[in-house]
């Protein structure tokens, strides 16, 4: 059965986001080469100058949705991390049908391209995928709970959902190496404000001076967790052959409320902004379902292997809005939709 070791020849689709590039400069830190697939819709080659600057680092600019295009990038390589994806909550309102091409059609192209090959591969899924469920800590063994397709917004988990379970029948029918992570509120630098997510949403606000904007009355609550330690895990589980057909949650330990996250960020950085609370069909339309605690079990991940957090969501706020400072236009451009 392959595995993936340190100077393996990874392929990271969606790479030039934040958190795969910084996933590209983790595995290249190890000794491994990296191939990167983006169209750049979201992500953006200036995240991968580091990853591309020593000749072990190569971006591919082209669609997950290109069947040629992800078979040579399969063939070169020695394992896949798919993170290709529709990113951010305006994105996946506004372009649902898109969202499910992306990422189902993608998620198989992928897949199957891998499986031909025998090549391992790493789903990054989403904690989306527990939609409505109310039993907490979210547990990877216990059933979900999406909402109606009437409402868009569950196209993003329904895709992510599709991958996972896909990814999941190759390993039981055809042995391929298939690992699932479901990131919970990933969070840090070269984030950008424009996707909507609501960390940097609130960093960039207060950097400038802005109102934040909190939606719904801000007691749903959420654990973040910095890029840095979420990319700790992906390598592990990427490397663990322990890890092949199975799901594992990857998140932070502190639970925050949104209206508290505002205020933190606000004090964080000594910002005189407003803090506003809006109606969720506001900026989300009506009908908009939100969830109201997301809380994982981080059991699994725990008992494979040793890694544990090392950011708290202080200092992630520190990185986010250092981030966001050193890069002008994210910080001067406006809001996306959150």
């Amino acid at each position: 059965m392959p595995t993936l070791v340190a100077h393996s020849h990874l392929l990271i689709t969606g790479g030039a986001g934040a958190i795969g590039s910084h996933l590209a400069d983790a595995w290249i830190a190890g000794g491994g080469t990296v191939t990167v697939l983006d169209d750049l819709s979201n992500g953006s080659a200036a995240n991968l100058a580091g990853a591309l600057g020593g000749g072990r680092g190569y971006l591919v600019t082209g669609s997950v949705l290109d069947a040629a295009l992800v078979e040579d990038c399969v063939e070169r390589c020695d394992g896949v991390a798919h993170l290709a994806a529709v990113v951010g909550v305006g994105r996946v309102l506004a372009a649902p049908a898109r969202t499910l091409e992306v990422g189902t059609r993608g998620g198989e192209l992928v897949l199957q391209a891998a499986a031909r090959r025998g090549r391992p591969v790493l789903i990054v899924s989403s904690s989306e995928v527990y939609g409505l469920c109310d039993r907490l800590p979210f547990r990877e063994d216990e059933p979900l709970a999406l909402g109606s397709p009437e409402r868009p917004r569950w196209t993003y988990a329904v895709s992510k959902l599709h991958s996972e379970s896909l990814a999941l029948a190759l390993w039981r029918e055809r042995g391929l190496p298939t690992t699932v992570a479901r990131l919970f509120n990933t969070s840090g630098p070269r984030q950008s404000a424009a996707s909507g997510m609501v960390l940097p949403r609130f960093v960039a606000a207060a950097l400038r001076g802005e109102v934040l904007r909190v939606h719904g009355d801000g007691t749903q609550s959420r654990v973040f967790c910095h890029v840095r330690d979420v990319v700790r895990a992906l390598v592990g589980l990427l490397t663990t052959p322990a890890a092949n057909g199975r799901v594992f949650n990857v998140g932070g330990e502190e639970e925050v409320t949104i209206a508290a996250l505002a205020e933190r960020v606000r004090s964080r950085l000594g910002s005189a902004s407003k803090i506003v609370f809006e109606p969720h069909g506001f900026s989300r339309g009506e009908g908009y379902e939100d969830t109201t605690r997301r809380v994982p079990d981080l059991g699994r991940i725990h008992a494979l292997f040793a890694w544990r957090t090392e950011q708290n969501l202080d200092s992630l706020i520190d990185d986010v809005a250092r981030g966001l400072a050193s890069d002008g236009r994210a910080v001067a451009a406006p809001m996306g939709t959150p």
